[in-house]
This record gives C-alpha cells, sequence and structure tokens, in this order.
C-alpha cells in the first residue's frame, strides 16, 4: 500500500545472482494457459530524479511530510535493462510499470520527443526479455504544471490527461501489451477511508505542506491526488478514465485496458458494523467504470476491520508488516471473490506484496498469496495473474526508502541488486506449477 501504508552485482548477470534453480519444484497443479506470472513497479519510485513532478515539489520542501526525498531512486531510468533481466531470470513473463507524465510532458502541450523515445526503448527492451509490458499511464505523479492548476480537481483535468494519453499511446501503442490509465483509480477513496485515523497533527502537517507548495510555485489551488480532498476530484477521475480509455484505444496497437483498484479486503466487527457504508465509500462509482472497460486489477495488501464507529485496530497479537498494518494475505482471496461479484470483466492480481525485513515473511507471503489465487481458480473464479510489488527495494511515497517490498535489494550508493531468497523462492513456485 502507498501513502499511509510501497547493478546486478559487478561481474555477475541476474541468472547467476540467483543462483543455479533446480529442474523442477514440487509438482503441483498447472496454472491455465496464459496466466501471467510478474512483479510491479513504478516510475517515480524506481527511476529517479522526476523533477519536474509534483511529488519531487512536495519532497524538497521544509513542511514536507515526506521522511525523506526520492533523489535517484533505483536509477531504473538508466537500469531498466537489469530490473528485465532479473525479472526473466525469476522465471516472470509479465512486467507491470509506469511511464512518467511528468517527464513526456514537462511543461503543458509540450511533449517531449526524447522521452517518448525513451519509452519506447524501455518497452522493446522489456519485450526482448519475454516479458508482456503491462503499462501504467499514471501512477499518483503529475506534472508540476497540472499540480499548479489545481491538478485533478481542475474540471478540464479530464481533457488533459486524456491528450496526454493520447500522444503517448500513439507513440508507444503498439509495443504495449496491456495498460491502464491509472495506478490504484480509487486510492483518494481509501485515503478518504483512513484519514479518520490521521492525527491532528499529521492532518496540520499535511495541509501546512499542501499551502507551502502553493506559495513556493504562486499556485492559487495547488493540489496533489495523495493530499487533495477526495470530494473535489472523484468525478474528475472518474471521467479522466472514461476519456483515457477511449483515447489509448484509439491505438495503435490493440491490447486491453483496466482498471486496478485499491482493494483491501473489508471484513464487519460486532454489531452495528459500519463495513458496508466503508466498502461503498471505497470503490465508490469504480466498479462501473470495471465495467465499462477490459479487465479489473486488484491491489490487495492487507484487511481493515470496521466495528460500529469505524475503522478498529488488528487483533491482539496479530502479526504486522514493516509497513505498520496487518500481515493478512487471506484478504487477496477475499478481494478476488469481491471482484467476481462485481464484474464478469478478466480479473487479475496486479499488486500484492509485503514490506518486511525478514525475507522469510516475504517467502510465507508468496505461498500465502498464490494459494489464495490458486483457491479460487478451483472454485471456478477466473484468475489470470499474480503480480507482485515489488521487483525492487523502492521509494514508498511518504516512507521513503525504510519500508522494503522488494524481491530485489538495491545498494543505495551504489545502485547494485542483489536478489533475495525470496526471489529464488518465487522461482520456484513458477517452476512448480
Amino acid at each position: 500500500m502507498t501513502t499511509t501504508r510501497r547493478d546486478v552485482l559487478a561481474g555477475l548477470t541476474a541468472a547467476t545472482a540467483l543462483g543455479a534453480l533446480p529442474a523442477r519444484a514440487a509438482s503441483r497443479p498447472a496454472m491455465p494457459p496464459g496466466f501471467l506470472w510478474g512483479a510491479a513497479i513504478s516510475a517515480h519510485q524506481s527511476e529517479g530524479n522526476d523533477v519536474n513532478s509534483d511529488s519531487w515539489l512536495l519532497e524538497h520542501l521544509p513542511e514536507t511530510v515526506y521522511k525523506e526525498p526520492s533523489g535517484s531512486a533505483c536509477d531504473s531510468y538508466h537500469r531498466y535493462e537489469q530490473d528485465f533481466a532479473i525479472a526473466r531470470s525469476i522465471g516472470l513473463n509479465c512486467y507491470r510499470f509506469g511511464i512518467e507524465w511528468a517527464r513526456i510532458e514537462p511543461e503543458p502541450g509540450q511533449f517531449s520527443q526524447a522521452e517518448l523515445d525513451h519509452y519506447v526503448k524501455v518497452l522493446a527492451a522489456c519485450r526482448a526479455q519475454g516479458l508482456l509490458p503491462i503499462v501504467t499511464y499514471n501512477h499518483f505523479t503529475v506534472p508540476l504544471w497540472f499540480a499548479k492548476r489545481g491538478g485533478w480537481e481542475a474540471p478540464d483535468s479530464p481533457d488533459l490527461f486524456a491528450r496526454f494519453c493520447e500522444r503517448a499511446t500513439r507513440a508507444l501503442g503498439d509495443q504495449i501489451g496491456m495498460a491502464s490509465p491509472f495506478n490504484e483509480a480509487n486510492i483518494h477513496l481509501l485515503v478518504k477511508v483512513l484519514r479518520g485515523g490521521a492525527t491532528p497533527e499529521y492532518r496540520a502537517a499535511r495541509s501546512a505542506m499542501i499551502a507551502a507548495a502553493a506559495r513556493a510555485t504562486g499556485a492559487p489551488q495547488f493540489s496533489s491526488i495523495l493530499f487533495a480532498d477526495p470530494d473535489r476530484i472523484d468525478a474528475h477521475l472518474l471521467q479522466a478514465h472514461a476519456q483515457a480509455y477511449q483515447a489509448i484505444k484509439a491505438g495503435p496497437g490493440d491490447f486491453p485496458v483496466g482498471v486496478t483498484l485499491t482493494t483491501q479486503a473489508v471484513e464487519a466487527v460486532g454489531d452495528n458494523s459500519q463495513a458496508p457504508a466503508v466498502e461503498a465509500m471505497l470503490y465508490g462509482g469504480w466498479w462501473d467504470a470495471v465495467n465499462a472497460s477490459d479487465f479489473v486489477g486488484v491491489q490487495a495488501y492487507t484487511r481493515l476491520r470496521v466495528g460500529a464507529n469505524g475503522l478498529v485496530a488488528a487483533p491482539q497479537g496479530a502479526e504486522m508488516t514493516a509497513a505498520g498494518y496487518e500481515y493478512h494475505p487471506q484478504a487477496l482471496g477475499k478481494v478476488i471473490r469481491l471482484a467476481a461479484t462485481k464484474t464478469t470483466k478478466p480479473i487479475y492480481v496486479t499488486e500484492s506484496g509485503i514490506a518486511t525485513e525478514d525475507d522469510a515473511r516475504r517467502a510465507a507471503w508468496l505461498d500465502a498469496c498464490v494459494a489464495e489465487v490458486e483457491q479460487c481458480l478451483r472454485d471456478g473464479i477466473g484468475v489470470h495473474s499474480y503480480i507482485y510489488w515489488s521487483l525492487l527495494d523502492n521509494f514508498e511515497w511518504t516512507q521513503g526508502y525504510g519500508q522494503r517490498f522488494g524481491l530485489v535489494a538495491v545498494d543505495r550508493a551504489t545502485f547494485a541488486r542483489t536478489p533475495k531468497p525470496s526471489a529464488q523462492h518465487f522461482a520456484e513456485i513458477i517452476r512448480g506449477r
């Protein structure tokens, strides 16, 4: 989960860094034909030096709520070929990543051909490793100029986003395998659900940061999605998705375009639980958007327990992740089942991960989550992927680099990539199926 909640060693190839894989793991039922095994990443969190974005400004303000700036991140802007090679060596057959709007359109209506050419090379390198490119057009960050004019609060924001999607697709569409306009299109609604638990001090700090951003840029209404009023942006985001869907489907390319959602399992606790209201708040009109698109991507990390007065804490003694929420891989099966009741569109797991310093718990997480997918398949629910978040230990928004979700460690000074034992374990899971 995000804001509240994300070089191969010298002389070594990614495959040798992983070590020799066994000929075959213990036999398990094979996944359906075409099943996608993958890992996910985002542009801002991994590429580094996204200097024209709203987040870059916010990270560097004296009043920031970010623990540290993103800086060079994992330098994936330059080292993407290494990342793809590692992904392939694990046995993955898809890779989900973002293209950065702030790089491609650094000023309104001014599109950088150099950056579009860069992403053409990225997509080609992804395919060269046998990985299906699953592209996110917007993963939270926006160009600074877009945030300065009101971000998603501006009535014409859907038109501006659709313009970007049209131009990006014109350059990249013939290489894209699957796509979504937004990552976690309902992230602002999760923020709305969780804000009730925010301390007054944090709410004040967040407001002070946005006010400082407005002063620093001379903007009358600076707005950034993770800190905006959800009720002021929801309708615009729904319209932006609809317009972006049409722009992307216009091609070139003929690939599915779907909706990825933050789908934390909502569970009732005790009598008179507000769980139904919280679930309705979390999803809003986004299931309708799913049904007007080509697929849904579920992204599950934990559960939300809801009592008569709102969110309640994890059960006493529950295991907690390094991100501060409950270790509950069973949430994945629950949200897959929820999606199956809401749509007949294909269901993909587009994110599922754990922040932990104990890599053995990451391996256990993979086992548990894949078991949830398998049980759903046995029960007749079509599930078409399992994509882990994240390939790399990367920049986790306001939490900086302190939360490690990656299958691969990244040296912050040298950018050396070192696959963890959990990467080997994931490879064995895939080989066994």
